[in-house]
């Protein structure tokens, strides 16, 4: 029986690149959704730092709201100062006038402090965004070169498959069937090469009387560890 170990050696060859390439176009999709994810995360913490803001001028509105109501108040209160009749009720409105505006003046210092952390939050919204514009265009560029490597694995693996589809006819049927088993259950390797007087895939040393029959290449041989197709 003619053993076609060149052939094999080719398949075997073609086989490794195919798992290589193979591996990398499955790796493809989540490798997209990592790099989408930044660019996703890049953009929250602008979001994040708008929601602030949106909180910032809300907590103002209402401070404001509330100062408005207070002086509403003291205006009713200043009012009814003409119309008391007793020391007491006239002292008691003043002590609520005096209350009222103490609490309107700390309304409007809180005021005046939400405007100084807005002038900070715009600020931090500016960075954020120039940040994540940054950030879009880094990985929309890796984004771009790892599409760019897809489809030329794409197409090395539809060349490689052609390549291999070329070979088969070359290999006796039961060489191939032989060789698809051993791939099953070796990771896709079913060749090992011989170096010196080693298996170079499990570095089980080789007899000498089975180094003398691959020698002759007159029949498969395999290695008696791993399994695989040995050769030279």
């Amino acid at each position: 029986m003619d053993i076609e170990f060149k052939n094999l050696i080719n398949l075997q060859q073609i086989d490794e690149k195919l798992i290589e390439v193979s591996h990398f176009l499955d790796e493809v999709p989540s490798k997209l959704n990592r790099i989408d994810k930044k660019i996703e995360d890049s953009f929250k913490i602008v979001t994040k730092a708008e929601d602030k803001l949106t909180a910032n001028q809300k907590r103002r509105r209402d401070v404001e709201s509330e100062v408005q109501d207070m002086k509403t108040l003291i205006s009713k209160y200043k009012r009814q100062l003409s119309d008391v009749r007793t020391n007491k009720e006239y002292t008691s409105l003043l002590h609520e006038i005096a209350e009222t505006e103490n609490k309107g003046d700390s309304l409007e210092e809180e005021i005046i402090s939400e405007m100084l952390k807005a002038d900070d939050i715009e600020e931090e919204i500016k960075s954020a965004t120039q940040k994540a514009g940054e950030a879009k265009t880094k990985f929309t560029k890796e984004k771009e070169a790892l599409l760019k490597k897809k489809a030329e694995q794409e197409e090395l693996k539809a060349n490689l498959l052609k390549e291999k589809e070329e070979l088969l006819p070359n290999i006796p049927s039961d060489q191939i069937t032989l060789y698809n088993k051993i791939s099953v259950n070796s990771n896709g390797i079913s060749l090992s090469p011989v170096t010196g007087e080693f298996c170079s895939m499990c570095h089980m040393r080789i007899r000498p009387q089975v180094l003398n029959e691959l020698k002759a290449e007159n029949s498969i041989i395999l290695c008696e560890n791993c399994g695989r197709i040995l050769h030279f």
